[in-house]
């Protein structure tokens, strides 16, 4: 980024006096860009939501029992019981399209 800001400074600095207002009107549009994208507010982190295993099968359409068996990288343990996360389901299924 240093190597990008020091090329626009040499530039500036060769550019003929003449040229300087497009360049000055140039660099105000960066600038406006930059503080658009800082204006926006950061998307809110999805909240995520433990299913039992009747209904993350539902949502798989697989069995219970292949969700008992299987090693899910979307399995979150209480204790001895097993839930299922549904964004981790979501983005399983999108993984396997």
């Amino acid at each position: 980024m240093t190597e990008l800001f020091e090329n626009i400074f040499r530039a500036v600095r060769d550019c003929p006096v003449e040229r300087l207002p497009r360049v000055l009107g140039m660099l105000r549009e960066i600038e406006s860009h930059c503080l658009t994208r800082l204006s926006v507010p950061a998307p809110a982190p999805a909240t995520d939501e433990l299913l039992s295993c009747a209904e993350a099968a539902a949502l798989l359409r697989c069995s219970r029992d292949t969700l008992y068996r299987g090693n899910f990288p979307f399995v979150r343990r209480l204790g001895r019981k097993k839930l299922y996360s549904r964004l981790g389901i979501t983005e399983f299924l999108r993984k396997q399209k």
